[in-house]
């Protein structure tokens, strides 16, 4: 893989716009999100787990974009509450 690894990836944990879809289980799966005027697309999602932080359930995302033709990880967190995305990684 090409890229950053997980190792030197940065924490953001910055409120993004994102746009899903949700299955019928009310399950999200990202497929682009916005963070000022830049527009981040989700090539791939690699896995998706769980935690909860005080009470809070919020699912994460481990996905993949190209910029310059470079494959770069992230992660993106759904809080389940209040139904807002973070980019949490890059």
């Amino acid at each position: 893989m090409t890229g950053r690894s997980a190792v030197n990836m940065i924490v953001l944990m910055k409120p993004v716009e994102m746009i899903a879809w949700f299955t019928q289980d009310g399950i999200p799966n990202p497929i682009r999100c916005r963070l000022g005027d830049k527009v981040i697309r989700v090539q791939q999602v690699t896995s998706i787990s769980e935690e909860k932080l005080a009470g809070n359930r919020m699912f994460i995302y481990r996905c993949q974009t190209e910029i310059n033709g470079k494959l770069i990880p992230f992660e993106l967190k759904f809080e389940l509450q209040t139904c807002k995305w973070f980019l949490f990684k890059m």
